[in-house]
């Protein structure tokens, strides 16, 4: 699989100056914690799931969480595993049917071994779980159960923690309960893929929902517990996880009462007006937005609960020209000793030790989603991976 496989290929050398790489299931933990992008979560219950996971990365999906959790009626628990049994022999018996990175959301530990066991071969399909409200003690059996069914299996499985508990929100609870996570999480250090944040379980936990045209980083008690993630568990210096990005709950918008957040300007020079309207009629101008404050934050992917949100996901977290080539200079071998340079852009400066961390994810994320060329922008690529 690879970002933008469903573009024919004279789309994707016409967009890109480099190309994202190809990468499976099987790949290096490092770069599939990268590649994640848009994850999209389905309900488990869902009677045509299979055919779902195929169309869905047919059309440039490659990461998918299938729901046990709060997506279901606790009524449908048993069903729902039923369904995720059957599903997934019917995708082992398509041979050749390109699969995204498939994860299942569990409740409780106990689900780990028992969906493994009852997967059989199938569970070859299977790249990990979701481990919901995750603590240190929550989170412990659950890292302790996916080790387990690696071992029974012979399948490697990872985990991707949910960071979502009320303890982690409340302030005097939160620092202990960070120090907690992250020595659980360092603990089973090689099979967590990555850290996802739970930014709807916070808000309802003052009765709070964001409105459309505003970012999880407006609403400031949710914000402030992001930026503590970051701090504690996201650093560059070889201790931090992968970080994705809060959901975004809207795919259409009501009536708006503030002004669009996306310029014409851009929009206007590729002739893309419509796409602009699109966009904004969907509520788009947000969840970009918000994409691009996570960026700005330290994470990298999203949790996303529609199919069209996959794709701006993915557009935006291309690496731009000129951010490819600010990477590849402060890099270069000669650069280790540090130093302040102009940019080959002329428009900035680049300190070398300080700015290095950066070049890195940057150059990481290159590999992944690609590198614009220097004449395509972000519409561009809206414009290519969003079907009109």
């Amino acid at each position: 699989m690879r970002h933008f496989g469903h573009l024919a290929p004279e789309v994707r050398q016409r967009l890109f100056h480099r190309e994202p790489c190809e990468f499976t299931a099987d790949s290096p933990a490092r770069l599939l914690s990268a590649a994640l992008g848009a994850t999209l979560y389905s309900p488990a219950t869902r009677p045509r799931l299979a055919d779902d996971i195929v169309k869905r990365a047919r059309s440039g999906v490659v990461s998918m969480v299938l729901c046990l959790e709060d997506s279901i009626d606790d009524a449908d628990v048993a069903a729902g595993e039923a369904n995720l049994v059957d599903q997934f022999a019917d995708l082992a018996a398509r041979p050749g049917a390109g699969l995204p990175l498939l994860f299942i959301r569990v409740r409780v530990p106990g689900q780990i071994p028992d969906l493994v066991r009852r997967l059989g071969p199938a569970v070859r399909l299977l790249s990990g779980f979701v481990l919901p409200k995750f603590t240190a003690e929550r989170g412990l059996p659950f890292l302790e159960a996916v080790e387990a069914a690696e071992a029974a299996s012979g399948r490697r499985l990872f985990a991707m923690p949910v960071l979502e508990s009320p303890e982690l929100l409340y302030r005097e609870s939160r620092v202990e309960t960070l120090e907690g996570i992250f020595r659980a999480v360092d603990k089973h250090r090689e099979r967590v893929l990555a850290l996802r944040l739970g930014v709807t379980d916070f808000c309802s936990s003052y009765g709070l929902r964001r409105a459309p045209d505003m970012t999880a980083y407006d609403v400031q008690v949710v914000a402030s517990v992001i930026a503590d993630v970051v701090n504690m568990l996201a650093r560059a210096d070889g201790t931090g996880f992968t970080v994705t990005g809060p959901v975004w709950e809207y795919f259409r918008m009501p009536e708006r009462m503030f002004k669009p957040q996306l310029r014409q300007s851009p929009f206007l020079q590729v002739q893309a007006v419509e796409l602009r309207e699109r966009l904004i009629e969907h509520a788009m101008d947000g969840l970009l937005r918000e994409i691009s404050l996570d960026h700005a934050n330290g994470l990298l992917g999203k949790t996303c609960i529609h199919p069209s949100h996959v794709l701006p996901v993915h557009a935006l977290s291309v690496v731009s020209h000129e951010e490819f080539s600010d990477a590849a200079d402060i890099l270069r071998p000669e650069r280790g000793g540090g130093g302040v340079l102009r940019s080959a852009y002329t428009n900035k400066m680049n300190e070398v030790k300080p700015h290095r961390a950066w070049a890195e994810r940057t150059l990481q994320r290159a590999e992944v989603f690609g590198v614009a060329r220097e004449d395509v922008g972000f519409v561009e690529l809206l414009a290519a991976a969003i079907p009109s």
